[in-house]
């Protein structure tokens, strides 16, 4: 990148640490989890959050819109949602010069920048199905005719991890659709207590506005732009390839993992590792990038079988084996 170009955008990225500020004061802590929301946004991609009740993701997702100019829609997933909840539907309406009927198509919730699908694990396959294809087409189909979804466009999908009665867990093959699978923990003592003096006192925050739509599309094009070596480009397609069981040379990929990640997870790695050096005010990825990406974007594309549930083996942990075996580690 010339240094002209880079003038132009550095306004720009010198604003994203205002951008966390912003959310901060609406969210304690949680850094870490808003930095890889900011991620998925600024790779044009789609996130999975997974917390227990009671964290504020919700408020997190519309604390974020408020720093943005992000039109803002929240989806609350139940069983018996169906797809044209989402998407939309035809009604019939009357010309009242002319007296004749036609149908018109009324917009669903899915036409916002900003889409929070709040227990998406709570609906049947056909609905997250139709929600699932949005996210990659970026269009809406109805009726033979093609509705494009606002640009810039992301859905945050959250789901419960402890109640699984009554729900349809997402199959592999549509969690690949999500560039990000993001884990939402119990915040510290002190910043819980910091929560609970915020919201029972009269604490009000207020945000403002940071970035404009304009300005998160030209982030986008900004992030693919960000350079990452060779070298690291073939760390990456070595890592992904690792994951798999029939080419690794790691043993706990091998005892505990029935498919591998595929193709798509090394580009939504490179993707994530350059939107990281942007955040992080950087124009190269630097192999800590890749190391701290590699959870979110593989947990959810490895298949483990029966014998890692039986021993208690998570995603994480085979993960981090991988990266001691491909020796990628941060920088101190």
């Amino acid at each position: 990148m010339e240094a002209k170009e880079l003038e132009r955008y550095q306004a720009l990225v010198d604003k994203i640490p205002n951008l966390k500020r912003e959310i901060a004061k609406t969210i304690v802590g949680q850094e870490e989890v808003i930095e890889e929301i900011i991620i998925t946004l600024l790779a044009a991609g789609h996130c999975l959050l997974e917390g227990v009740p009671g964290l504020a993701k919700t408020l997190m997702v519309k604390s974020i819109s408020d720093a943005m100019e992000l039109n803002f829609k929240r989806i609350q997933f139940t069983p018996d949602l169906m797809p044209g909840d989402i998407l939309g539907t035809e009604i019939l309406e009357e010309d009242h010069e002319t007296g004749k009927k036609f149908f018109q198509f009324n917009r669903g919730p899915i036409f916002a920048n900003l889409v929070l699908a709040d227990e998406i694990n709570r609906t049947p396959p056909k609905t997250q199905a139709a929600l699932l294809e949005a996210m990659q087409e970026k269009v809406v189909t109805y009726g033979g005719q093609l509705h494009p979804l606002p640009d810039p466009f992301l859905i945050i999908a959250t789901q419960n991890p402890i109640e699984q009665a009554g729900t349809y867990p997402l199959p592999e093959a549509q969690l690949d659709r999500f560039l990000l699978y993001i884990k939402l923990g119990y915040p510290s003592e002190k910043e819980e207590l910091e929560v609970l003096e915020r919201t029972t006192g009269t604490y009000k925050a207020e945000t403002h506005q940071i970035f404009t739509g304009l300005e998160i599309k030209k982030l986008q094009q900004l992030t693919r732009e960000v350079h990452i070596d060779s070298s690291l480009l073939s760390q990456i397609n070595a890592l992904i390839r690792s994951t798999r069981p029939a080419e690794t040379k790691v043993e706990a990929v091998k005892n505990y993992v029935e498919w591998g990640a595929g193709t798509r997870a090394g580009q939504a790695l490179i993707l994530c590792a350059k939107a990281r050096a942007l955040v992080k005010g950087r124009y190269s990825v630097i192999p800590e990038d890749i190391m701290l990406l590699a959870y979110p974007v593989l947990r959810h594309r490895l298949s483990l079988h029966f014998r890692a549930e039986a021993e208690n083996i998570h995603p994480d942990l085979i993960i981090s084996k991988i990266l001691e075996a491909q020796e990628i580690h941060a920088s101190k």
